[in-house]
């Protein structure tokens, strides 16, 4: 009876053991596998890319809006233009912005394909083949539009309409661009999750100061920007304010403002200009420089780190 009973409690400690030993097993082999599949490839597979090679932010979207022939103190710190001003101190300043040309076509040319293309004139309409920035982003597989307010329709080609002129919408000039990345300024989405990549809005020649001084485009800024300068904050994403060029001098000293949840507050000494806007966007989504854009340097010191 006593060795029955010691062989009973020998295979009761067996099974123990080898009870143990799978769990200890199965918690071993389970506990790496949970951490390679739910921390890492959720970070690499699903988180959006927020820094470029070279450094840059990579924003969700970035839009780019392009006033008119006024100098740079008339606008950061000008009494017609307290919005704007206030705009400035959110986010970062280029103290040393400037337009690359005289009179405002070669200056839309060059922020959109890095040349002038030998445009000296405000003469309509033109023609151009060859890259630039909506060629470039659709390459990618990113996205491009352009909005202008009082374009009559989406893809019109004519010079004038309104307060629109084609002088100030680079993008219809250029054969390769689809017509349907050419459109008014009333269908910029209301969800500005639907924006494209990097869209560009021109307002019409009384509300980007053309026409009708600082105050009144400061008043549109006012109306227009605040609801997408509130969502970026939330959604990765970037406003460039810049102007085509000054009202005339040889410096063609312009403002140029960034707010955005990447942007380091403060007002930078950086000498920039057009092609260095377009370098900026061309180095966050990984494309090459086009034309003189290649001899620029990107927007630098004005960069928060990113958190992490």
């Amino acid at each position: 009876m006593r060795h029955t009973a010691e062989m009973g409690v020998r295979r009761l400690a067996v099974a123990g053991l080898a009870a143990l030993a799978a769990v200890v097993t199965a918690c071993s082999s389970s506990a790496p596998a949970n951490r390679g599949s739910g921390t890492a490839s959720s970070s690499t597979s699903s988180a959006p890319e927020s820094v470029a090679p070279n450094g840059l932010p990579v924003p969700e979207h970035v839009m780019v809006v392009i006033f008119e022939n006024e100098d740079a103190e008339n606008i950061v710190g000008g009494r017609n233009a307290p919005y704007l001003t206030e705009l400035a101190g959110s986010g970062a300043t280029f103290a040393d912005a400037h337009g690359v040309a005289h009179p405002s076509q070669p200056n839309y040319l060059a922020m959109f394909s890095g040349s002038t293309q030998g445009v000296t004139n405000d003469d309509c309409p033109l023609t151009f083949a060859g890259p630039n920035l909506a060629s470039q982003l659709t390459a990618a597989g990113r996205t491009f539009t352009g909005y202008s307010e009082d374009l009559p329709a989406a893809g019109f080609t004519g010079c004038r309409a309104g307060g629109y002129a084609r002088k100030h919408n680079p993008w219809v000039d250029f054969s390769d661009v689809p017509a349907d990345l050419n459109q008014p300024y009333s269908a910029l989405p209301a969800d500005f999750s639907d924006l494209p990549t990097v869209s560009v809005v021109v307002p019409n020649l009384c509300n980007d100061m053309h026409d009708c001084g600082v105050a009144a485009g400061d008043r549109w800024a006012q109306q227009h920007l605040p609801a997408y300068t509130a969502w970026a904050q939330d959604h990765d994403s970037l406003l460039v304010v810049t102007f085509d060029e000054d009202n005339g001098s040889s410096a063609n000293h312009i403002a140029t403002i960034l707010v955005g949840p990447m942007v380091a507050t403060g007002t930078s000494d950086q000498r920039v200009d057009h092609y260095s806007l377009l370098r900026t966007l061309e180095d966050m989504y990984g494309l090459p420089p086009l034309g003189e854009a290649a001899a620029a340097a990107p927007f630098a010191g004005v960069w928060a780190e990113p958190e992490g």
